[in-house]
């Protein structure tokens, strides 16, 4: 790591010598803005009932886990390994919790049978709006139960990696994923390909907000002051954006 000023580098120092508290109170006040960021990231796709401060609260302890494991002579930015510290701590926290209600697996898993038996009729895509008609919910509800479909695929997807971590007693190792086999370098540059093209079918603000989000690592709320649009408009997007990208992906898989 190299440190931006002396001062901020002393502060290292002092706290990887004897840990003190003074220190680490600063750096906790520092790193804090890094927690709220990953935790405005994450709540964007989960139902509202999902407290925030418990987010927060995932998210802070990951942030001293990080604080209390991060190796000032490693070359690794602490703002890169502590990201990978809160991300973890909140999606562990969310599976362990299981944040997603029986109800809404199961609402989720009703929607998607449905789509597929609407698509098989009417013999191509569904809009939104006619899924909608079909199922007798709102659009916004929709668009929300794919985006938390969505999420609850990936915290399952972070569950096999833990599970295989530990099996491998190998829990606490970060992935060198610079690093592929000519296997994985085929798999991903193939993966890449096709949701670049899938993107490009998307319309221009669809485009936009994903790039802005996913590219840029824009919050949904500064996006919409960006484009002078309400947050709720940009999530609409956002979700939007993702329901087309996921029904043209898996009509891929299904034609491969």
């Amino acid at each position: 790591m190299t440190p931006k000023t002396s001062e901020e580098q002393k502060l290292w120092l002092r706290w990887a010598k004897d840990k003190d508290p003074v220190v680490g109170d600063i750096l906790v006040k520092k790193y804090t803005p890094l927690v709220s960021y990953h935790v405005q990231r994450i709540a964007s796709g989960l139902p509202k009932n999902v407290s925030r401060d418990d987010l927060t609260s995932l998210g802070m302890m990951g942030l001293f886990d990080a604080l209390n494991k991060f190796d000032i002579q490693r070359d690794l930015k602490f703002d890169t390994y502590a990201s990978f510290r809160v991300r973890g701590a909140i999606i562990d926290g969310l599976r362990k919790e299981d944040w997603l209600p029986r109800s809404a697996r199961e609402k989720a898993k009703r929607l998607d049978q449905q789509i597929e038996q609407l698509e098989q009729k009417m013999m191509r895509h569904v809009t939104p709006e006619e899924i909608a008609e079909h199922t007798q919910l709102s659009v916004d509800d929709v668009y929300q139960t794919v985006q938390e479909h969505f999420f609850s695929n990936v915290l399952s997807i972070h569950e096999q990696f833990d599970d295989q971590d530990e099996a491998d007693g190998k829990s606490f190792v970060i992935r060198d994923d610079a690093t592929l086999t000519p296997e994985q370098q085929t798999v991903k540059s193939e993966l890449i390909s096709d949701l670049i093209d899938n993107i490009q079918k998307l319309n221009e603000k669809e485009q936009l907000v994903l790039s802005l989000f996913y590219t840029e690592e824009l919050t949904l709320t500064e996006i919409g002051e960006l484009l002078q649009l309400s947050t709720s408009r940009i999530s609409q997007i956002h979700s939007k954006a993702l329901f087309k990208l996921r029904k043209l992906l898996m009509n891929e898989m299904l034609n491969a």
